[in-house]
């Protein structure tokens, strides 16, 4: 059942926005002459985005905490991104640096997109849903969603992020 005041605000919101992909993985970064092809994730994102918004920037970094800043300022600042959208880095592991990177930035947190995300990725996965961090929040006004690198994974984030980006925006702009 869809509220009636959501549909209103969502006819109100922009039809297109300002969006920016970051892919964070160490082993795309070492074969930047073929990232292109090799990054799955960061090529789904930026297909979607293409579709009905306007790219604005597209970078492939390693899993680095201050490039991660740096690359995020930059797509505020000098490419005007009203959404950044993140894959990699999201994990468990050792590398995985893109949360504890992006969550103190944040002045305001979205939990509902993580909440969403492992939910949809339990109904497919099973339990192992348990270790995905993807998270969104907002940041300089700019909304940063970060997801995790699979291409699978980044399906699902795309399914439930990207019919709402113009709503987003139009709330940060109000």
């Amino acid at each position: 059942m869809k509220s009636e005041s959501m549909e209103t605000h969502k006819k109100k919101a922009p039809k297109s926005v300002k969006a920016a992909v970051l892919t964070l993985s160490d082993s795309k970064y070492r074969d930047l002459q073929n990232y292109e092809d090799t990054d799955l994730s960061g090529r789904l994102i930026v297909d979607s985005i293409k579709k009905k918004n306007q790219l604005v920037g597209y970078e492939v970094i390693p899993d680095d905490a201050e490039l991660l800043v740096s690359s995020v300022e930059g797509m505020i600042q000098d490419d005007h991104a009203e959404v950044i959208i993140t894959t990699g880095g999201t994990g468990i592991g050792p590398r995985d640096i893109t949360i504890e990177t992006l969550k103190p930035l944040f002045e305001k947190e979205l939990p509902g997109f993580g909440e969403i995300f492992r939910y949809e990725s339990y109904k497919e996965l099973g339990t192992g849903a348990i270790m995905s961090r993807a998270t969104a929040g907002i940041y300089k006004n700019t909304v940063i969603v970060s997801m995790p690198g699979s291409p699978n994974a980044v399906k699902t984030g795309l399914k439930i992020i990207v019919p709402e980006l113009g709503h987003l925006v139009k709330h940060l702009r109000e």
